[in-house]
């Protein structure tokens, strides 16, 4: 995944609280046997009717929405069942981060180990954030420094954290597996010295399947 220091972009509030994952990314969109396409499905309940016509009412079918990157959300978003078709939709559709006082669990695994941005904010400056963003009747101008875990409006400056696993992914651009690749010397240590401490136990299933092999 790419290295990300800043986030630079628009925010726009979905003022919805226990935002479920089905309601993220429905579940007819999860037939794909790839990831492509997901956009589409994002927000399909609110975006669109029954006829598969885009609701004019809905914020990101309006023309001044067309540039918002950043999600401000209701809490406890991503709820629900685990997809990550839902953090691939959002991505796909351009989004890079959402801010919300909290979030599903494991969405925030999903979607943090994916690249996108959830930065976890107390409620009063959630809805701060959206406030700023209704009075403009727009998306509001914001910036989401990582390395410094600050977010940023014309109006505002609040700090947030992030573990320093996390944080370590978005500044140097590693996903789960290529985090784990930067500890090889020490998995590497760690086997040997089990290896020396139980030497039975090396190789046991490269030798197991071998004496089975041989009848």
């Amino acid at each position: 995944m790419p290295k990300q220091s800043h986030i630079h972009g628009y925010g726009a509030a979905l003022r919805i609280a226990n935002f479920d994952t089905d309601q993220v990314m429905p579940k007819q969109f999860l037939r794909g046997i790839d990831k492509s396409g997901l956009k589409d499905g994002l927000f399909y309940d609110l975006r669109f009717d029954e006829a598969g016509n885009p609701k004019p009412e809905f914020f990101l079918n309006q023309a001044a929405y067309t540039l918002t990157n950043i999600l401000i959300a209701g809490s406890n978003y991503g709820c629900g069942s685990s997809r990550e078709h839902a953090v691939w939709g959002m991505q796909q559709y351009g989004f890079k981060a959402v801010i919300a006082s909290s979030f599903a669990e494991i969405f925030y695994s999903n979607a943090m180990g994916n690249g996108l941005l959830l930065v976890t904010l107390p409620e009063d400056q959630v809805q701060a954030l959206m406030q700023e963003a209704d009075d403009l009747g727009g998306p509001v101008a914001m910036e989401i420094d990582i390395e410094r875990c600050i977010v940023r409006t014309p109006k505002y400056e609040f700090t947030f954290s992030l573990s320093a696993r996390h944080h370590r992914m978005f500044l140097e651009g590693l996903d789960v597996i290529g985090l784990t690749l930067t500890l090889k010397p020490q998995i590497d240590a760690f086997a040997q010295q089990h290896w020396d401490e139980q030497p039975w136990m090396k190789d046991v299933a490269r030798k197991t399947v071998d004496r089975l092999a041989k009848g």
